[in-house]
C-alpha cells in the first residue's frame, strides 16, 4: 500500500513543508502555502528497480544517433535541430492568442502519422471549426479527445497507440492522486511526471502547451522546464503579423536557431526568406532609416532600424525603444556624446525595429548609431548601405561573429556597401559587395556622410 500524507506546498516555487508557514523560505513569497495530499510510493515500486544497472566507463558507451520525425514545417525542424526525437517531451509556451494551438493543430493535420490531440480548453466542435479554416490537407488519423483527467487520457493513449501526442494545455490536467485544483504546483508536477514516464516507456513524442505568467515565465513550478527535453517559446507582437519560435532548452540540438511565421487568415505561414519581407520598399529616401545584418543561430537576416531624434519639448528627454534593449540604447547615446561629441542629452530619441521583431544581437549597434546620426542631422542613408558591428564603451567598433555569412546575405539581396569593423578577419575571396572597414565611431560618421 502506498503511504499517503499531507504536506504544505508553496504555489509559487513548489517547495514542500511539513507544517504551515506564512512565508516561503525558498522564494520569500507570503501566503502561498496550500495543504495538499502527497502520495509516497515504496522504493520497491520505483520504475527501473528490477533491472540491475552496472557502472560503465564513458569510453565504452556506444553513441547512438536519436531517430527523428521530420515535420511538414521546415521552421519547426530547424528550431528542434532536425525534427522531433522519438520519446521526447516538448513544452511550448507563449502569450494568449499568439498561435500555440494553431501551430500544433496545423502540425497534427499535415503529419502523416496517428495523432492523439488532447484538449482541456476547447470542445471538439471548436477544434473542428478551426481545423476547417486552417489546412487544406486533412489527416484521417488525427483523433480528438476533450478531457482533463490524466488517468483517462493515459488509458485512451494506451488503447489508441498513437505516433504523436499533443496536450493543450498542461495547466488544465488533473490527477486523481492529488487532491488540489488543476494548475496548482502539485498537479502540474504530478501530471508532467506521468506524461514523461509514458513518453519514455512507449517511445512516443509528446508536445505540451504551457501557459505563461504576466512576467513571461511558464506557469507552474520551474522543475517542469527541467523535466522536459525541449522548451520552446512562441512570441511576437500580436499587432504585427510575424511570430518567432525560439528554443530556450534543447537536449537534442542547438538553442540558437529561430523559426519565423506569419499569421494569416488560413493560420501560420512559414517565412522562407525573412529579409525580403522585413525591409520596407520605399519610394523616397528618408532620414533615420538604416539596415542591419543580424544573425539568429545560423540564419542571417536583414532588419530595418528606424530612429527619430527631436528636441525635447517637455524638459526631460525621452528614450523609447521597440524591439531593442533600452539600456543598450542609453549606452550607445552616451558613447556618441562622450567619444564622438554629439550633443544628444537634451533630445528625445525613439528607436524601432520594424516588423515587431525582438533581437539582442550586438551587431545591431552600428545600424542603430547610423540611424540616430541620420535622424539627428536629417540626412538620409543610401538604400544600398547596410551595417554590422558592435560598439564598445571607448567608441571602438568591435568585430562580430560569422561575418562572411552576413556579407553573403547582404550581397544576395543586392546591397552595394556594408560597414563592418576593421578588426574582422575576412576570407581571402572577392565579394560582389563593397566592404567599408571602420575602427571608431567618429571615423564612421565621416565615412557615412
Amino acid at each position: 500500500m502506498a503511504k499517503v500524507k499531507t504536506a504544505y506546498i508553496c504555489q509559487n516555487c513548489g517547495s514542500q513543508y511539513p507544517q504551515w508557514t506564512g512565508q516561503c523560505k525558498n522564494c520569500g513569497e507570503w501566503n502561498t502555502m496550500v495543504e495538499e495530499i502527497v502520495e509516497k510510493t515504496s522504493p520497491k515500486s520505483l520504475p527501473g528497480s528490477k533491472t540491475k544497472q552496472n557502472v560503465i566507463n564513458i569510453i565504452e558507451v556506444e553513441a547512438v544517433e536519436e531517430p527523428r520525425i521530420k515535420t511538414p514545417s521546415e521552421e519547426l525542424n530547424r528550431v528542434l535541430g532536425g525534427g522531433i526525437v522519438l520519446g521526447s517531451v516538448t513544452l511550448i509556451g507563449g502569450e494568449p492568442g499568439i498561435g500555440k494551438s494553431t501551430l500544433l493543430l496545423q502540425l497534427a493535420l499535415k503529419m502523416k502519422k496517428k495523432i492523439f490531440y488532447v484538449s482541456g480548453e476547447e470542445s471538439a466542435s471548436q477544434i473542428k471549426m478551426r481545423a476547417d479554416r486552417l489546412a487544406d490537407v486533412k489527416n484521417p488519423n488525427c483523433f480528438l479527445y476533450t478531457e482533463t483527467n490524466l488517468e483517462k487520457i493515459l488509458h485512451e493513449a494506451k488503447k489508441l497507440e498513437p505516433d504523436f501526442i499533443i496536450i493543450d494545455s498542461i495547466q488544465t490536467l488533473q490527477s486523481q492522486l492529488i487532491e488540489s485544483s488543476p494548475g496548482t504546483v502539485s498537479q502540474i508536477r504530478e501530471c508532467s511526471n506521468e506524461i514523461i514516464k509514458y513518453a519514455k516507456e512507449n517511445n512516443v513524442p509528446v508536445f505540451l502547451v504551457g501557459h505563461i505568467t504576466k512576467d513571461g515565465q511558464i506557469a507552474g513550478p520551474k522543475v517542469l522546464e527541467h523535466m522536459v527535453d525541449v522548451v520552446l517559446n512562441f512570441d511576437g507582437d500580436r499587432n504585427h503579423l510575424f511570430r518567432l519560435l525560439r528554443a530556450n532548452k534543447n537536449r537534442f540540438g542547438s538553442t540558437s536557431e529561430i523559426g519565423i511565421y506569419e499569421m494569416v487568415s488560413q493560420g501560420l505561414k512559414e517565412i522562407k526568406n525573412p529579409s525580403e519581407i522585413l525591409i520596407t520598399k520605399k519610394s523616397e529616401e528618408l532620414s533615420g532609416n538604416s539596415v542591419a545584418v543580424t544573425l539568429e543561430g545560423n540564419r542571417p537576416m536583414l532588419l530595418e532600424i528606424q530612429a527619430l531624434v527631436s528636441t525635447a519639448v517637455y524638459g526631460t528627454p525621452q528614450r523609447s525603444c521597440t524591439g531593442f534593449d533600452s539600456k543598450r540604447l542609453n549606452m550607445l547615446l552616451a558613447v556618441l556624446e562622450k567619444r564622438a561629441g554629439f550633443q544628444l542629452g537634451a533630445k528625445d530619441v525613439f528607436l524601432n525595429i520594424t516588423g515587431g521583431i525582438k533581437t539582442d544581437d550586438p551587431a545591431l549597434d552600428l545600424a542603430v548609431i547610423a540611424s540616430i546620426l541620420s535622424s539627428n542631422e536629417d540626412i538620409a542613408i543610401s538604400d544600398h548601405y547596410c551595417f554590422a558591428g558592435e560598439i564598445g564603451l571607448s567608441g571602438e567598433i568591435r568585430p562580430i561573429a560569422q561575418v562572411e555569412q552576413r556579407i553573403t546575405e547582404a550581397e544576395k539581396l543586392g546591397y552595394e556597401k556594408i560597414f563592418i569593423s576593421n578588426l574582422n578577419k575576412l576570407p581571402k575571396r572577392k565579394f560582389g559587395i563593397s566592404i567599408q572597414e571602420v575602427s571608431k565611431v567618429e571615423d564612421f560618421h565621416e565615412r557615412l556622410f
